[in-house]
């Protein structure tokens, strides 16, 4: 379970070793997950408590990218396409796997990247109202070095959290000053969690 560091400070490799650790914990738990014994709500409840964690530990310092959402999305919709099987087409009577609107119906819970947001969203509040601003206050607002893909600057966590503000109406504003505020942040955080995730 240890965090996975490349010389470049990338957490893609980062997110490939926890989905590679989600799959593996499905495959131990697939007997779980095709049982007609049990209810697609226990299902969903052993996707969230034991299969997800392994997913998301250690998450609320990662700097997401759209692909790496995207990557996110495509694991957690292939594990409820395993929950919920196939369906029967109302024209055809062929069977064929959910569309991704489909499972967005079904599946209630706040998808994969909305955890994400919600929860680093949670703890850069807190870390922006620490008093005493050390060593975790000065990595949140670090500044990476070099370039990303197609020589753009390397996108920062801070960045990402500028961008949720920006589309819930905040854009412009100081987020460590709007954090202080405990009662507002969560209110951000909450529209960020209702943000559409593609």
């Amino acid at each position: 379970m240890g965090t996975t560091l490349t010389d470049q400070n990338s957490t893609q490799e980062e997110i490939k070793s926890r989905m590679e650790s989600g799959n593996a914990c499905c495959h131990s738990v697939q007997n779980l997950l095709s049982s007609s014994w049990l209810s697609k709500n226990i299902k969903i409840k052993i996707y969230i408590t034991v299969i997800l964690p392994f997913v998301l530990y250690r998450y609320e310092n990662w700097s997401l990218t759209l692909r790496k959402e995207h990557r996110l999305r495509v694991f957690e919709n292939w594990m409820l396409r395993r929950i919920f099987g196939p369906k029967r087409d109302k024209i055809t009577g062929d069977w064929r796997k959910l569309h991704r609107e489909e499972l967005n119906d079904v599946y209630s819970s706040p998808n994969i990247v909305q955890l994400i947001k919600s929860r680093s969203r949670s703890w850069a509040g807190y870390v922006a109202r620490l008093e005493e601003r050390g060593g975790v206050y000065r990595v949140l607002l670090g500044k990476p070095e070099g370039k990303g893909q197609f020589a753009r600057p390397r996108c920062r966590w801070e960045d990402n959290i500028k961008m949720d503000l920006k589309e819930v109406g905040c854009g412009g504003m100081d987020w460590t000053d709007l954090a202080e505020d405990r009662d507002r942040w969560r209110a951000l955080v909450n529209a960020v969690m209702s943000l559409r995730v593609p």
